[in-house]
């Protein structure tokens, strides 16, 4: 798995930008690491006189553009990448570091890229000038550069075959919970498992007890109506009381004269997590099994720059666990069909009021007309000259029979029911094209981790309609 870190590099203090440069670039340069320089290679500048190099560019830029900063200055990146040990070869890794480089700075910055092997690991020392390739410009880091760089790496290595960090995120917990049983017991745990040995030798009084006490190395001292505890190796002095239930000086009295049963605290342990089934590494197994045939078959018909994006878009968003991928996607496709079918509600409801509309002002502009054609006894020759206002007046009645309208509304009162349902369609497209975007995502990257979990799969039906055709 490859992994990364970005570091601005400074002048420091009692060293010339010229030291600086020399140093940090001799360090990586360093031949008994990099097989005697064989690993070394460089963009845009000669990896021999790098530091030459950046120092004339960084003039060049201050002659240009007048800028001079302080002690605070950068003068250039420092990027590693690190690999699994035995994973790949000290050749393709520099080859991999010098993509990742131009990549991320988009080949506007010269850069040197030393592969060191003196580690288990093989790992690229990456440094690019903070002065661009014009003299005009210096690189900015710019807040997330170390996510982008590291979601560019696993981009890289996943397009390559190579394995990347299943779980990067740093974790939460205090030290002693990330320990674990390992963690050294607190100074309080250290006094009450004393007090519990103490105990197991039968004292008859408190005295006796503290007496026990001492003998096993702890310091005890009364201060007034207070006893004080120190246990062997701790400096600070801590109170009787302070200890819990079951440890104070009346729940050991109480239990010295036998009125009390003592009960020794246990720590909790702590249950062991359910392990987590973690989809980039069922991923990166799945890529990287055997990489026989079944792999090139599935390799010409998928796009490993996909791949990547899908792994990348798993890790951001915390998705390493098929069911939650599976159920966060059903959830969105859920929320986007909800938003859809109110959507279509409100177009039906407008249509149907943009209908009725239509019928009223039709009934009420051919009432006259058809009002003279029933007392004209329904005439042919006047339904000949009104023949099309006596058709829209009926279809206008047959619409609201359909409707059971006994009473018409009105215009008005329509126009504002159309205007606020238009009004809230509107306030709905974002959503749901936030919706709609969110659902084709995780369609698609769960699409593309079935794809891979059963890579046969998607070949044989491409065979088969190939044949078809």
């Amino acid at each position: 798995m490859a992994t990364t870190s970005i570091m601005p590099l400074h002048t420091g203090k009692g060293r010339s930008v010229r030291r600086a440069i020399q140093d940090s670039i001799n360090y990586v340069k360093n031949p008994a690491k990099t097989d005697e320089g064989r690993l070394v290679t460089s963009y845009q500048c000669n990896g021999e006189i790098a530091d030459a190099e950046f120092l004339l560019a960084k003039r060049q830029y201050i002659a240009a553009t007048g800028r001079v900063r302080g002690k605070d200055d950068i003068i250039a990146y420092h990027l590693r990448q690190s690999f699994v040990p035995g994973e790949i070869t000290p050749e393709e890794a520099n080859r991999l570091g010098q993509e990742l480089a131009r990549r991320f700075t988009k080949g506007n910055h010269a850069f040197i890229v030393c592969t060191h092997i003196d580690k288990a690991h093989v790992h690229n020392h990456i440094i690019w000038n903070a002065v661009n390739l014009d003299c005009d410009r210096k690189f900015r880091n710019f807040l997330g550069s170390s996510r982008a760089v590291r979601r560019l790496s696993d981009t890289i290595c996943i397009e390559n075959g190579y394995s990347i960090v299943e779980n990067p995120k740093p974790h939460s917990k205090s030290y002693n919970k990330w320990l674990g049983d390992a963690a050294k017991p607190s100074h309080r745990e250290t006094l009450r498992l004393a007090i519990d040995r103490a105990l197991e030798q039968k004292p008859t009084d408190l005295d006796t007890l503290l007496a026990e006490l001492k003998k096993s190395g702890c310091i005890v001292e009364r201060r007034g109506k207070h006893i004080t505890l120190c246990a062997p190796g701790w400096k600070k002095p801590v109170r009787l009381r302070s200890l819990g239930k079951g440890y104070t000086q009346e729940d050991l009295t109480a239990v010295l004269a036998g009125n009390r049963e003592h009960t020794p605290r246990k720590v909790p342990a702590a249950a062991p997590a359910a392990p987590k089934v973690n989809l980039l590494v069922d991923i990166q197994a799945k890529l990287q099994a055997g990489k026989g045939k079944g792999y090139e078959r599935w390799a010409k018909v998928f796009n490993l720059k996909q791949m990547a994006q899908t792994m990348a878009y798993l890790s951001e968003h915390d998705l390493l666990d098929y069911a939650a991928l599976a159920s966060k996607a059903a959830t969105a496709a859920e929320r986007h069909n909800d938003l859809r079918a109110q959507i279509k509600s409100a177009e039906k409801r407008m249509e149907e009021i943009g209908t009725l509309r239509t019928q009223i002002i039709n009934y009420a502009k051919t009432r006259d007309t058809y009002v003279a054609y029933r007392k004209a006894g329904y005439s042919k020759k006047f339904l000949e000259a009104h023949r099309e206002e006596i058709a829209l007046h009926k279809a206008a009645k047959d619409a609201f029979d359909k409707l059971g309208l006994k009473k018409l509304p009105k215009v008005k009162d329509l126009n504002a029911a159309y205007a606020e349902i238009l009004s809230q369609k509107k306030k709905l497209y974002p959503e749901y094209r936030r919706a709609r975007d969110e659902m084709r995502e995780l369609l698609t990257v769960k699409a593309n981790v079935d794809r891979v979990l059963n890579m046969e799969a998607p070949e044989a039906g491409r065979e088969k309609d190939h044949s078809q055709r």
